[in-house]
């Protein structure tokens, strides 16, 4: 698993955070280490992070990229890179945004992992 993120769902929204490399709002994210192959330490420290709850997180899902040959400046294990989702019940207990993910307008269905919310 090379980056998480967090789904925390409150009716047709979800809670999100300014990304670090764009300022798009996005599911909070944070990157894998090196030894966390599923991402289970990310994931609970981003989920601590971002409610201040021990909750475990339970895993929904992951988004792979499949890049053969990678542009320059790619930095995501290839050919395979995983991205994985974890949601908790808990409040966030920082500041962020609720979006809503139904509706047809939605600034998030541009993102990789949106099936993964609509099909739910």
């Amino acid at each position: 698993m090379s980056l998480v993120r967090l789904l925390i769902r409150r009716g047709d929204a979800v809670f999100c955070l300014p990304r670090e490399d764009s300022g798009k709002l996005d599911l909070p994210t944070r990157a894998t280490g090196g030894g966390d192959i599923d991402g289970s330490e990310a994931v609970a420290a981003l989920a601590k992070a971002v409610t201040g709850s021990m909750v475990g997180p339970v895993f929904f899902g992951a988004v792979r990229n499949i890049v053969p040959a990678p542009a320059e400046g790619y930095g995501w294990p290839t050919p395979r890179a995983h991205f994985g989702i974890w949601r908790v019940d808990a409040a966030p207990a920082v500041d962020g945004r609720w979006i809503t993910v139904t509706r047809s307008d939605s600034p998030l269905r541009d993102r990789h992992w949106y099936p993964l919310i609509e099909a739910a």
